[in-house]
């Protein structure tokens, strides 16, 4: 039996899940394409809103303003097709390249959660800034990312548009 007699066997006998591998893997990144266009589109219309990391920040406040906290949270789970990618290139060392734009996609979309709801509230800036993020299995296919900080509205930003409801 010849080299090639016996790759053409095993490619027909393995033919459906080498379809349904490609067929997932397409649809698989189709779907975080979109995620990440929507994440963009989202963070320039709250791009309005600032956001820092500094935690006893002293921000020019009118004296009517208090600060209240504001949460983002979301769950993200990463497709089979790539967690069987990441399982190989672990095999071999290499960077986990699909973890990292799992983890990305949910902090990018716990922040942008975050500032949806300080813009409900009629706030224009949330600083002390903290983001969480676990795996929810022992895979890490799935991940929890939670941004708070406090909200508050500043004098001198520039000019909010109306709320947004929370999603």
């Amino acid at each position: 039996m010849s080299i090639w007699q016996t790759i053409s066997d095993f490619l027909l006998n393995n033919l459906i899940f080498i379809l349904l591998f490609v067929v997932g893997w397409v649809f698989g990144r189709k779907n975080e394409h979109d995620h990440f266009k929507s994440l963009a589109e989202a963070e320039a219309t709250l791009g309005h809103i600032i956001i820092s990391s500094e935690r006893f920040y002293r921000p020019n406040l009118p004296s009517t303003t208090q600060g209240v906290l504001v949460v983002g949270s979301v769950v993200i789970g990463q497709d089979y097709f790539k967690m069987i990618v990441a399982r190989i290139l672990s095999l071999f060392g290499k960077n986990l390249t699909t973890y990292e734009t799992l983890l990305v996609r949910a902090r990018r979309e716990a922040i942008v959660r975050m500032k949806r709801e300080a813009q409900f509230m009629g706030y224009n800036q949330v600083y002390g800034i903290r983001l969480e993020v676990t795996t929810l299995d022992e895979v890490g296919a799935m991940v929890e990312a939670i941004a708070y900080g406090t909200a508050v509205y500043t004098v001198g930003n520039r000019k909010v548009p109306p709320p947004l409801p929370p999603q």
